[in-house]
C-alpha cells in the first residue's frame, strides 16, 4: 500500500549570500518497506529520497533530503519544477499529512 500525501514544507533557500524563507509544496509518497520502515519518494523531485524506522520519523526526515535536493539543483544550475514554489499565500493553506493516533 503506498500513501500518497502533499506536505507544506517551510525552510531556508539561499538567495545571493542572504537566506530568504520560501514556502515549497511538494507531492510526497510514504510507502511502506517490505522489511520493516517507510521511505518518503517524491514524484516532482526524483532525486529527493528519505526514510525512517516509523511514518513519522521517515517523514520528519523529508526537511534534510529536501535541503540537499536544493542544494543539488543550485549545484547544477537547474530552477525547481514549476509551481513548487509558492508565492506568499494570502491565506490559509490546506495540505494532508499522515498523523499517528493511539
Amino acid at each position: 500500500m503506498r500513501l500518497r500525501y502533499t506536505s507544506l514544507v517551510a525552510f531556508a533557500v539561499p538567495v545571493i549570500g542572504t537566506r530568504a524563507m520560501k514556502n515549497l509544496k511538494i507531492p510526497l509518497v510514504l510507502a511502506p518497506q517490505p522489511d520493516g520502515g517507510f521511505c518518503v519518494t517524491s514524484p516532482l523531485l526524483p532525486e529527493l529520497h528519505t526514510e525512517g524506522d516509523t511514518a513519522d520519523q521517515a517523514v520528519s526526515h523529508v526537511q534534510d533530503a529536501l535541503t540537499a535536493v536544493i542544494e543539488l539543483y543550485e549545484d547544477l544550475g537547474r530552477p525547481l519544477p514549476q509551481g513548487v514554489v509558492l508565492d506568499e499565500p494570502s491565506g490559509p493553506v490546506t495540505f494532508d499529512a499522515p498523523v499517528s493516533a493511539p
